[in-house]
Formats: structure tokens, sequence, C-alpha cells
């Protein structure tokens, strides 16, 4: 499969706009889509909620999972998911512990997948980049999300999911991938850099939550904060994140480059940038956690 950026190789379910205008957004789909669809075996829903970062005491979104969630829909654990060979947070593991764990979660090739968040825009579009990243074509965020699902009246379900287990064949897309070298090789050469951070944190005047890394930013690069791209709870519609991205003097004809503290919310800039039309999309596994605390990175303050 041709990849480069995040793109469709079909044409994109129609997803109703706030307005009752028919908008098309790539990566986003309705409530009535998914719920038309939810009795379909060959397509599988997943809540991606991670806790959100610096909240005591930590949210229990497993819990909260177990307690309510879209009928069939599977806990899709994304500290669980990744690299647990490295220190760093939230790393992409390898194609063949990916492929083992899609099929215990009864993930398939072939099969349409739904990923949704329990309230916000934070952590799924980490999981349908993870998804998109390693190959998978038909993956889609539910727009608002289980808040949205329930604003509608939709059935939700409590308790376990459990799927039969099914064929999943991860094919890593390294070309989306980006590490700390070929980051650095972008400085150099003035490519373009999102930050996802706040803009305490990437101006150096807020701290980071992982302790030991001084805040700052890439030389470069551009402050993007993730919650612009969000409004009540739900992404931005295109010509809005378009207007969003042409105010921070983003060019999306060419490459783009997202980065965050631990490449979760770097994935949310990725997801707005899909919606824009941005064609050629990487993101920087390793992000902030890893680039603060290279001895050989130049950290810009302001």
């Amino acid at each position: 499969m041709a990849f480069r950026g995040f793109q469709c190789q079909e044409t994109p379910p129609e997803l109703p706009g706030r307005n009752d205008k028919l908008v098309t957004m790539n990566a986003l789909v309705s409530v009535s889509w998914l719920a038309s669809r939810l009795d379909d075996p060959k397509t599988v829903v997943l809540d991606a909620t991670l806790p959100p970062v610096g909240v005591t005491p930590a949210v229990d979104t497993r819990g909260r999972y177990m307690e309510r969630h879209i009928p069939g829909a599977v806990f899709f654990d994304i500290d669980e998911l990744s690299d647990h060979t490295t220190t760093l947070p939230h790393m992409l593991p390898n194609a063949e512990e990916f492929s083992r764990k899609m099929t215990e979660l009864g993930v398939g090739d072939g099969m349409t997948v739904v990923v949704y968040e329990q309230t916000g825009v934070f952590s799924a579009p980490r999981a349908w980049w993870m998804l998109r990243t390693f190959g998978v074509r038909d993956v889609f965020l539910l727009d608002g999300g289980l808040d949205a699902w329930m604003g509608a009246g939709m059935p939700v379900e409590s308790g376990p999911v459990h799927r039969d287990a099914a064929k999943f064949t991860a094919q890593l897309q390294t070309d989306v991938v980006k590490s700390f070298e070929q980051v650095q090789h972008m400085i150099a050469d003035r490519a373009q850099i999102l930050d996802a951070r706040s803009a305490g944190r990437f101006a150096g005047t807020a701290p980071e939550p992982r302790p030991g890394l001084s805040s700052g930013h890439m030389p470069g690069a551009t402050s993007v904060p993730f919650t612009e791209l969000a409004e009540g709870g739900r992404m931005k519609d295109a010509d809005g994140l378009r207007d969003l991205f042409a105010a921070k003097g983003v060019d999306l004809a060419k490459p783009i480059t997202t980065t965050c503290g631990s490449g979760v919310t770097a994935a949310v800039i990725a997801l707005g940038l899909e919606i824009a039309g941005a064609k050629q999309v990487s993101l920087y596994d390793g992000s902030w956690a890893e680039y603060a605390q290279r001895p050989e990175a130049v950290i810009e303050k302001e």
C-alpha cells in the first residue's frame, strides 16, 4: 500500500456537520454512521482513553470503560500496547508484538476500526495513528466520542467484552515515524515541526510533568497546543483547522512532523492535519521525553 501521510484509499464516510450540513472528514465518523454498522462483525470499536496527565488521583479509564462503553467495544490500552523494552513512554512496539496483541483483541486484517474517547479529545487519536502506522486502512475516530454517543440517546453496556481472535498482520509504515536523528536533520533543514504541548511548556515557563526534563522547545518548532484543535469535545471542522494552521504559518503542502511530550497528543495534530488536507505528515515517536534528555539536543526558551 502506498503511504505518504495519512490518507484513506477509498471514499471516506460522510459526516453530518454540526449545523446539519453534510461534510466529509477522512478520519472521522458520526454517531449515526457507527450505529448503522454496530452489528457488522467486520466493524470493531475500541475505547482508547488514557488517564489525563497531571490529574491526582489518577483517573481509572479502564474502570470507567467497565462501567459504561459502546456495545461491543473493547478496551485499547495504549500503555499496555506500547513498547516495554524502552524507558520512553508510549513508544510503538515492533510489528510482531503489535500483530499478536491486535489478534488477541479480535482486530483482524480488513476490518473497519472505530476508536473513541470517553470524553474530549486527548488519546484516541494516538490509537488511530498507531493503527494507521501499522497499515490499517479503514480506521476512524468517532466524532465526539462516548459523550456524543450518549448525547444522541444511543445504548451503552457495562462489563468486559471478548471478541474472538482474528488474524492481524502489522505492516509498519516507516516513513511516518521519525527518530531523534531524523529530527536533528529536520531542525538543521528548518523543516516544519509542530509541538502539541502547552504554550508554557513550549516557552520554558512551565515545568514538564516528567521529573528531570527541562521545558522549552526544539529550534524552529511551532507551538500548536493540541487543545486548540478541538472545541466542545470534538475536533474542529476542516475549515477551522485550516484557519488555525494558516495562523501558525503552517504550509499544508509541505512535509510536517508532529511532536509532544510522549507521542500521544502529537497524534491529535496528525489527525487535525489529515482533516485539513495535509499530505505528508509524520510523528516523532520519542517526542520531548526523548529529546530533552539527549545531551546533544538544543533546547530553546522564550
